[in-house]
């Protein structure tokens, strides 16, 4: 069975339309909310790029008067990609500003339960003498009378938030230190 509504029930008394009356309720906006202004409202719109990979998406980032990141968008003017970023690139400014982010280098000692702040210093310090340890042990000169100047005992993994200059520099310094890529392996 259908129903019907009689709209002409609901209308005015004095026979006018129901079109006319849309919008002539009174705003029902509090005063505070008619003064709120968005966030990024007279922030400094600061051209970036998304670090996540090595597409180099651009993207806006709204700083305020004291160089506080306000928030982060895609750069419409991008030929890349045209104000659009991925969920990564949209979660910037979340990476950003959160709280719970370290910011500061963790170290665990083996058979340690728990975490240290350690200096960035200290960090960079241990894992170069572990490179040099490692290095030094595992290095091998000559290999069936041909000179190979290579070790196995270095690993390294290049990632999609590097971009091109990173993973050339950590390329470059991988071949350095005698580590063989993947590719060279097969022929060891």
């Amino acid at each position: 069975m259908k129903t019907t509504v009689d709209l002409t029930k609901l209308l005015p008394r004095d026979g006018t339309e129901l079109r006319e009356h849309v919008g002539l309720l009174p705003n029902v906006a509090s005063q505070r909310t008619k003064t709120l202004k968005a966030r990024i409202s007279g922030a400094k719109a600061v051209t970036s790029l998304c670090g996540y990979c090595a597409v180099g998406c651009s993207t806006l980032a709204y700083v305020d008067d004291d160089g506080k990141l306000l928030d982060v968008e895609g750069n419409p003017e991008s030929p890349i990609n045209g104000g659009h970023l991925c969920p990564k690139g949209s979660a910037l400014f979340g990476l950003t500003v959160n709280d719970q982010r370290w910011t500061t280098v963790k170290y665990r000692a083996p058979y340690s339960d728990r975490y240290e702040n350690r200096p960035l210093e200290w960090a960079l310090e241990r894992i170069a003498q572990h490179i040099k340890k490692t290095r030094d042990e595992t290095f091998v000169h000559m290999r069936d009378g041909k000179r190979v100047n290579h070790t196995l005992g270095i690993a390294t993994l290049g990632g999609a938030t590097f971009g091109i200059e990173e993973n050339y520099m950590l390329g470059k310094l991988m071949h350095s230190l005698g580590v063989v890529s993947i590719e060279n392996q097969a022929r060891i």
